[in-house]
């Protein structure tokens, strides 16, 4: 048995939510239900200064199901202990109905309208008051013991150049493979990155249904890279080396490892099973046209965390800040020029697999120990930071349907 195999069976002290989840953070939430409670919601936490307590929500005043589920799947995230939902008073979703989904799930929780509770300033203590509440609850939340059997890791890429199919996501590829292994799950998306992989792709289906589905997802967005114009490559990917979407696409999808996929899930829907999962968030085909498909790299790490990420890898050749909330970010890069440039906010030097410093195998190895610190309460380079950047987008995508698949030549 190597090293890494060793990892499998160690095991570590996570949160026990009533669902039966389990969590390696013990959040609380200020989810603010319109921009015009936003910056309420933003001095509250500020006041708070607690690294636990972050701030999410929606700037839309209409209504829009998938920025509704998306808040839904963020209260019940094991990582999510308590909430605390802030309105103006006159928005579509409602602050007391998000509290009562967290309540449901066994989770402390409050909520109220700035409108109704005297204006800036009382809006401020009054939330202060909550969240303190709900913290105290939160102190006595059970501890159990949590395994690599027992994570869900999602994975995106960002700022791509030439070392990030040749090192970054290969080493979060040769990650995933020993996680699926060890009985853990992991999800990989940007199905926008995968033009001209088709074959590649359906090949590794684990069952007939998932190959439909994958050849469905590819279809749709190909069809719309194809309606808005514009494929996921960019100034920046060619100034790093990378010459044509297809060479990008490349280096994405290998980010998956090599086993078999077992399905497609939408954003805010739960793996439907252990092992790799691919994530389509490419909006669907609907009248209203609402959204892009990644209009930033915080709108890919919102999604994966949706579907129940506990950890995201975060693979950027050229380099990057960001973090999220909710989720610790670790950020990897196959560069180690960019490595020593942004030594402050990347986690882990792939690069050194191109210099032939480190095996792939010992590389995996550091990867689990990492992973392992973190979701034990380590903090990651973007939460010693403060970073906690998200964004939810007005989008369409049904929950459930996929869209038949045609036949591929």
């Amino acid at each position: 048995m190597n090293e890494s195999d060793s990892l499998k069976t160690i095991s570590w002290q996570g949160y026990q939510r009533q669902s039966g989840a389990k969590g390696i953070r013990n959040k609380t939430l200020v989810i603010y239900t319109v921009e015009c409670a936003h910056f309420i919601a933003d001095k509250i936490v500020a006041r708070i200064n607690d690294s636990e307590v972050e701030v999410v929500g929606f700037s839309g005043c209409t209504d829009n199901e998938y920025a509704v589920r998306m808040l839904i799947a963020l209260i019940r995230h094991p990582n999510v202990g308590g909430v605390l939902a802030v309105g103006l008073g006159c928005e579509y979703i409602q602050p007391e109905w998000l509290s009562n989904i967290a309540k449901e799930e066994g989770k402390p929780t409050n909520w109220f309208f700035i409108q109704q509770a005297g204006g800036t300033k009382s809006s401020i203590e009054l939330g202060v008051k909550y969240v303190k509440r709900i913290q105290d609850e939160l102190s006595h939340t059970p501890r159990v013991a949590m395994g690599f059997s027992d994570l869900i890791i999602g994975s995106e890429c960002g700022g791509s150049d030439y070392t990030s199919g040749l090192a970054g996501n290969v080493a979060v590829g040769n990650f995933f493979d020993w996680l699926v292994d060890a009985g853990g799950t992991a999800i990989f998306e940007e199905i926008v990155e995968a033009i001209g992989l088709i074959d590649i792709l359906s090949a590794r289906a684990a069952t007939e249904a998932a190959r439909e589905q994958i050849i469905a997802t590819y279809n749709k967005a190909l069809d719309y890279c194809k309606s808005v114009r514009q494929y996921s490559v960019s100034p920046g990917n060619f100034a790093g080396g990378l010459s044509t979407i297809e060479e990008k696409s490349m280096g994405a999808v290998i980010k998956s490892g090599s086993r078999p996929v077992q399905g497609v899930l939408k954003v805010s829907s739960s793996p439907r099973g252990k092992g790799l999962w691919l994530l389509d968030s490419t909006p669907d085909p609907h009248w209203m046209q609402f959204g892009i498909t990644n209009p930033n790299d915080n709108e890919g790490l919102m999604a994966l965390i949706s579907c129940g990420s506990h950890i995201i890898f975060f693979v950027t050749g050229r380099g990057s800040v960001v973090g999220s909330v909710v989720a610790p970010v670790i950020k990897i890069t196959g560069n180690s020029q960019t490595y020593a440039n942004m030594s402050e906010d990347m986690d882990v030097d792939a690069g050194r697999l191109l210099s032939g410093a480190l095996s792939q195998q010992a590389l995996s190895t550091e990867i689990a120990e990492l992973v392992m610190a973190i979701a034990s309460g380590k903090k990651s380079k973007s939460e010693e930071q403060g970073h906690k950047e998200y964004f939810i987008p007005y989008k369409y995508q049904s929950r459930d349907v996929l869209i038949p698949a045609r036949c591929e030549n």
